[in-house]
């Protein structure tokens, strides 16, 4: 976390009240708190707030949210943070259900970014709702969601793809880590991927095999030293091997979505005009795409055009 003083807080606390303090904030419920991933400014109102009225906070590690907390000059004494992390998960979420059951607001904030997304949280919020409580999510830093407004994920001739596909860590074995990336080399949308220094370079070199795809690094996000480029995945050895602080800090990856082959839309086309012929739209769709590789939602479009007379 980029250091501020609490003082410098002071004024977001009190706008934090002033905005989100007249809000209804239920009893007997977990507040699923977004916290920054690195830059401590990037903390909503609300999560201040809820940060300051709940009963007690869990936590992956109660130390750097102790830290946290008292950066934004919000004091808590040691037995109001509760150890939530990945290897008690299921047995501390018995002991957060019973606190709730008693009328408490908890807090649950992962150490950066959006709990339950590759950081515990998940079998927590299943545990409180299975128990029957209210899981109420306050929104806010996601390293996936800053990387892909960064990326400029547009596909050769303009088209925008949207969609992707969050695969997180890769396995950290070898084997199993280049089966993971053949896997990836067939999926034609963005795909995001995480990865922690000091396996960012035998990462980079499994994907080096993808060739021109592009991929998209973003190294310490939102920090400091934050640095965001775009190379061919078969150059990624080396662009981590220019600098000897770019194997530092930590990782996300988006790899851009596979070019469409100009070459390929008359084949397509005149693949889904056969199959239109003979399935419905949906399944024409479906079986095209996995003829001839091109996107699903530009084959859906063109069935609409020839169903239509276009």
């Amino acid at each position: 976390m980029n250091a501020l003083a609490p003082a410098s807080f002071g004024a977001a606390l009190s706008a934090a009240r002033d905005a989100a303090g007249a809000q209804h904030y239920p009893q007997g419920t977990l507040y699923v708190v977004a916290t920054p991933i690195g830059n401590l400014a990037d903390i909503t109102l609300r999560a201040l707030h809820v940060l300051a009225i709940v009963d007690a906070v869990a936590c992956e590690d109660t130390r750097h949210t102790q830290g946290m907390l008292r950066a934004y000059g919000i004091d808590r004494p040691g037995a109001q943070l509760l150890a939530v992390h990945q290897h008690n998960e299921a047995e501390a979420a018995q002991a957060v259900v019973a606190r709730l059951a008693q009328g408490e607001r908890i807090a649950y904030v992962s150490d950066a970014g959006t709990p339950g997304v590759s950081d515990p949280g998940a079998r927590l919020a299943a545990a409180v709702r299975g128990a029957g409580h209210r899981v109420l999510p306050l929104p806010g830093a996601s390293s996936v969601i800053t990387l892909i407004a960064a990326a400029g994920l547009v596909a050769e001739g303009g088209d925008e793809r949207s969609a992707f596909v969050f695969a997180g860590f890769l396995p950290s074995k070898a084997g199993e880590r280049d089966a993971a990336v053949q896997a990836l080399a067939h999926e034609p949308r963005s795909v995001v991927l995480l990865e922690a220094p000091h396996r960012i370079e035998a990462l980079a070199r499994a994907l080096a095999v993808l060739g021109e795809r592009r991929v998209t690094i973003g190294r310490e996000l939102t920090k400091q030293f934050e640095e965001i480029a775009t190379v061919a995945a078969s150059a990624l050895p080396d662009w981590f091997a220019a600098g000897r602080d770019r194997t530092r800090g930590e990782f996300a990856l988006v790899l851009h979505p596979v070019a469409a082959a100009a070459d390929d839309g008359a084949d397509a086309e005149r693949v889904l005009r056969l199959l239109l012929a003979e399935l419905p739209l949906k399944g024409a769709v479906k079986l095209a795409a996995e003829i001839t590789g091109a996107p699903k939602n530009a084959l859906y479009d063109t069935a609409l055009r020839l169903r239509d007379g276009g």
